[in-house]
């Protein structure tokens, strides 16, 4: 950075009296090269590709009731703190095809480590739905803002509590250090390897297990409950199973539920370490 320093002579008259001093010019020339600029814009821009897109597809994160200012900002503030910790980063254009196509890698490791997780929540929805068809409450619905669809009401209060354990666990402070280790595991530039596409299809298909073990205990003790009442009115032709039953099953489908809410939170919390483990088994290279 060149400075100059110019000295200037002048007057100045007052009262009758003349008076000089100096006057010093302080010209400063500071040059950026394009070069330097685009390192400076891929030192930022990639990161915060592959934050972003973990933001907006995770679980607790991307909830549409989050404003998109949240959502940035907090992308923004992660990325500015994992940046200085990178090494290795392309020195490419942002703009360039090379650069795009950085870019769009790091958006799709961003959005499989968000949809990794997301499958868990799924997993519990889908159970609850389960066991709300089979209590009668197949009916009851709200419309649910993440899935922008309409969810019955069982797998929408386990949606919630699914929720508050995720955070009572850490699980998000768990993700976000998933995403700052991305960075060395799985170096910008890079692609995940062919096998963890594969191992995201196979967590996926492992959701359907987990989603009938959980909601397992209530469709046995409700079809216990329906082989009894089937009975029941066998015996008794008279009785009205639609006004006797309908209470019935749904009593017993919230008492096994209390039952089993204290087993929830270990099941849940094996599931957070699982989709941990599906997740970063996703950024590493193969040796």
């Amino acid at each position: 950075m060149p400075v100059s320093l110019t000295p200037a002579l002048s007057r100045k008259h007052e009262r009758g009296q003349t008076y000089r001093y100096a006057s010093f010019t302080l010209t400063a020339m500071i040059s950026i090269t394009s070069a330097q600029l685009d390192a400076w814009l891929a030192t930022f821009i990639f990161p915060l590709s592959r934050i972003l897109a973990m933001v907006a597809s995770s679980p607790v994160f991307g909830n549409r009731n989050i404003p998109a200012r949240v959502k940035i900002g907090l992308s923004v503030l992660i990325a500015i703190i994992v940046a200085p910790t990178i090494e290795d980063i392309p020195q490419v254009a942002v703009g360039s095809a090379q650069g795009l196509l950085i870019m769009a890698q790091q958006i799709i490791i961003g959005v499989a480590m968000g949809f990794t997780m997301r499958l868990i929540f799924t997993a519990v929805e889908m159970s609850g739905e389960l066991a709300g068809l089979q209590m009668g409450l197949g009916f009851a619905s709200f419309y649910d803002p993440v899935n922008a669809s309409f969810t019955p009401i069982i797998a929408q209060w386990m949606g919630v509590i699914a929720i508050l354990a995720f955070l009572a666990l850490n699980g998000h402070l768990y993700l976000i250090s998933a995403v700052a280790e991305s960075f060395q595991t799985l170096p910008i530039g890079s692609m995940m390897p062919t096998k963890s596409f594969y191992g995201v299809a196979n967590w996926g298909g492992s959701i359907f297990a987990y989603a009938l073990q959980i909601s397992l205990p209530i469709l046995a003790a409700l079809l216990i409950t329906n082989i009894a009442m089937g009975i029941l009115t066998r015996a008794a032709p008279q009785l009205n199973l639609f006004a006797v039953g309908f209470p019935i099953s749904l009593a017993i489908g919230f008492f096994v539920l209390a039952l089993t809410m204290p087993y929830f939170i270990p099941m849940l919390d094996r599931l957070t370490q699982e989709g941990l483990g599906t997740t970063l088994n996703l950024i590493r290279l193969p040796r």
